[in-house]
C-alpha cells in the first residue's frame, strides 16, 4: 500500500510551481549591508596598517651597527662585520611557518648574490636548542645569530611594532635602511630589493 503525498501548499493544483513575488529589500536591510561592508573594509584597513612597518626609532641604525650577538657555536658576531655591503637582515623563528617557508628562498638568494657582495643574516628569535635542532634538519649557508628577546626589541626599534615574524630589513652599503617588510618575502621582493642596492 502506498502512502499518499501531501501536496505542496505553495504549488498550485496543476503541478506547476507558483512564482512568488520577491520582497523588496528594506531601507534597514540596505543600511545593515552598508554597515557590514564598512566594518569589513575598516577591519581590512586596520589589519593592513598593523602589518606595515612603522617608523624606525632615532639612532637605531647606529646602535645596530655597534651591536653584537651570539652565534650557535657560542662565538660573538659583531654587526660591524656586515657594514659596507648590502645586508638583508631576516628575523625568524623555528615555530613560525612562514619563516620556515621562506628560508630556502633566502638561502638560494644568498647563494646567487653573495659573489656580488650581498649578505644575508638570520636573527633567530628562538631558543638556541630549537635553532640547532632545526638547522640540523635544514642547514643554511648564510650566518645565523641568536637574537632572543634582544632581537624582539631590535625588531620593534626597526618599525616592527607588533613583533610579527618573519620581518626583513634591507640595509644599503652605507648602513642605512632601504627597505623593510613584515611577512614572508617573495622572489619578486628579492629581485626588486637586489636591484636597488
Amino acid at each position: 500500500m502506498s502512502t499518499p503525498i501531501d501536496p505542496d501548499p505553495h504549488q498550485p493544483a496543476g503541478g506547476i510551481p507558483s512564482v512568488q513575488s520577491a520582497q523588496p529589500v528594506s531601507r534597514r536591510g540596505w543600511m545593515m549591508a552598508g554597515v557590514g561592508t564598512a566594518a569589513a573594509v575598516a577591519g581590512a584597513g586596520f589589519a593592513w596598517w598593523r602589518l606595515q612597518p612603522h617608523d624606525v626609532l632615532d639612532g637605531v641604525e647606529a646602535s645596530f651597527w655597534n651591536a653584537s650577538m651570539e652565534t650557535l657555536d657560542g662565538a660573538t658576531l659583531t654587526m660591524r662585520k656586515f657594514h659596507g655591503r648590502p645586508l638583508l637582515l631576516n628575523f625568524w623563528a623555528t615555530w613560525c611557518p612562514p619563516c620556515v617557508d621562506e628560508l630556502p628562498l633566502l638561502n638560494s638568494f644568498y647563494g646567487a648574490h653573495t659573489g656580488k657582495g650581498f649578505q644575508v643574516l638570520g636573527l633567530a628569535i628562538d631558543q638556541p636548542a630549537a635553532v640547532r635542532k632545526f638547522l640540523d634538519r635544514m642547514p643554511l649557508d648564510f650566518p645565523i645569530a641568536l637574537a632572543g628577546l634582544t632581537g624582539t626589541d631590535l625588531g620593534r626599534a626597526l618599525g616592527n611594532d607588533v613583533g610579527g615574524l618573519p620581518f626583513s630589513v634591507l640595509f644599503g652599503k652605507d648602513g642605512n635602511i632601504l627597505r623593510r617588510k613584515m611577512g614572508q618575502l617573495t622572489d619578486k621582493d628579492l629581485a626588486q630589493w637586489s636591484s636597488e642596492v
